[in-house]
């Protein structure tokens, strides 16, 4: 179920994104501003998620996950208007609706994972952000190319209506099983909306693993907003070709986020491995500024599926290593707090790429700096080993 509602959250933010290029054509907003419109999602995000910890105490991890979806689904509903301000303010209630949906899982999943499973459960679970993109990547074209862009927003939004009434059988069951857990840490709770915040600034690791998130999920969302763009814009592929291709790179978080949730678990120390993954992502990044329309199509294809088993596939190892260095019972809560770092790379950075691609008319200056900040932070991850602080 968690799988499921993920998959439709990640589904309605990268909506808007994939089908930009026919948007653009249709209203004359250049589809460079869906640059933007994530970075709103995200600013949406990054507010809902600090209070998710509150939400899942009051209304559990069940009701708080159906209300994001129906949020995701009004979303998509205001950006079908094809106003600017319009889609401005559903870019924001989509975000508003994603913030919760990773908190609430965690919650469920901290309460019932073994330790040493960690990793591969949650990276499971965190493969429905990738499968959501290749959904969006192989269906929202072809919905627009047979009924056109704002009713492909409508087929969308009634998916995520739709998964949020099937949810409802469960909701006793799970809701109620984690009842007296929830009020158990409700008081310890009730300390302000920005505790999550001080409390992961005052663990070196968690710290380092919440910065260490600003910066990755930038190179995802960069990965996940720009490639159908860069592809039909600099690369000249078709349109239908290139979510085809965005599809495979989404894939490739699939395969990549059990693989390294399986290495995180049994093999490679998670911090170590963040820090290999940050090495490839900005490898990637340089090839993706490197590239250009005489490249072969199976060399663009390899830097795809690389770029999106790494740039798209560290969430779990990231998301297990914030549940087990967490107190017991507030892994949601702490969570939300590292996911209002982890929103803000994604609020800042893919506004800030549209900016420099505006002003400079080459992607290639954009993915390159990505592609330099995303090595040095790599390389502190994986030089430091900070000791984690008492409570």
């Amino acid at each position: 179920m968690t799988l499921a509602i993920q998959a439709l959250a990640s589904m309605a933010a990268l909506t808007v994104p994939v089908l930009a290029p026919e948007a653009a054509a249709d209203t004359g907003y250049p589809a460079k501003l869906a640059g933007v419109f994530i970075g709103l999602v995200y600013a949406g995000a990054m507010g809902s998620s600090l209070i998710s910890g509150a939400l899942i105490d009051r209304l559990g991890p069940v009701r708080v996950s159906q209300i994001c979806l129906l949020l995701c689904a009004a979303g998509l509903l205001l950006a079908a208007s094809g106003m600017l301000a319009v889609m401005g303010l559903g870019a924001l209630v989509i975000g508003l609706g994603y913030g919760p949906v990773t908190p609430s899982s965690s919650h469920l999943l901290a309460r019932t994972t073994p330790p040493h499973r960690m990793g591969l459960t949650f990276s499971l679970k965190q493969t429905g952000v990738p499968l959501g993109g290749a959904m969006a990547g192989l269906t929202v074209p072809s919905l627009v190319s047979g009924w056109g862009w704002q009713q492909a927003l409508v087929v969308v939004a009634g998916l995520c209506a739709v998964m949020a009434a099937l949810s409802q059988p469960v909701r006793g069951a799970l809701d109620g099983a984690s009842a007296d857990d929830r009020r158990a840490q409700a008081p310890s709770r009730r300390r302000g909306v920005f505790e999550p915040l001080r409390m992961i600034l005052e663990r070196p690791p968690l710290r380092d693993i919440a910065l260490c998130s600003f910066f990755y999920s930038a190179v995802q969302l960069t990965v996940t907003t720009y490639m159908v763009i860069w592809l039909t814009e600099v690369y000249r592929m078709e349109f239908l070709l290139a979510g085809v291709v965005m599809a495979f790179a989404q894939g490739a978080g699939v395969v990549g986020r059990l693989l390294w949730g399986w290495l995180a678990d049994r093999h490679v120390p998670p911090r170590v491995l963040l820090s290999f993954l940050g090495l490839i992502m900005a490898a990637c990044m340089a090839g993706y500024a490197m590239t250009g329309p005489d490249w072969a199509l199976g060399a663009v294809l390899v830097i795809a599926i690389a770029s999106g088993a790494t740039a798209i596939g560290w969430n779990g190892v990231y998301l297990a290593e914030v549940a087990r260095l967490s107190p017991p019972g507030m892994a949601g809560m702490l969570t939300g707090g590292t996911l209002f770092f982890t929103y803000f790379g994604v609020v800042t950075v893919p506004p800030a790429l549209a900016g420099i691609i505006g002003a400079t008319g080459s992607f290639a200056v954009a993915f390159g700096a990505v592609a330099v900040i995303t090595l040095a932070v790599a390389a502190y991850i994986g030089l430091t080993r900070p000791r984690l602080v008492a409570n």
